[in-house]
């Protein structure tokens, strides 16, 4: 069926498949998730996992937030390929105990407007 609005032709069958292909966004801490996969004692295979957020909840863009680490490259070109969309965080050291850890601050991110 075809309508006619100021000689523009819209046909209903391409706006019923316009609110079909409406997208929800995934804003992932890549750290949390990490994390909570290993605390089931689990590993993330990260490509089957985008592959899920696009087929199970119609995710269009997947917004990972990583911290920078040197020489984890091929880690962030990989994710690229994927699909996701790599957002890099710069990473804090600190020490405690006399050992110096390396944390990202995604978490604020996420949550605190910029």
């Amino acid at each position: 069926m075809e309508k006619h609005y100021g000689g523009c032709i819209l046909r209903i069958e391409d706006r019923n498949k316009m609110k079909k292909e409406l997208k929800n966004y995934a804003f992932i801490d890549s750290n949390n998730l990490n994390l909570a996969i290993k605390d089931c004692g689990w590993e993330l295979d990260f490509a089957r996992f985008y592959i899920y957020l696009k087929d199970k909840y119609k995710v269009g863009k997947t917004f990972l937030f990583i911290s920078y680490v040197t020489g984890n490259e091929s880690l962030y070109t990989f994710l690229q390929k994927v699909g996701y969309i790599v957002i890099f965080k710069p990473t804090l050291e600190y020490k405690q105990q006399g050992e110096t850890y390396t944390k990202g601050n995604v978490d604020a991110e996420l949550v605190l407007p910029q």
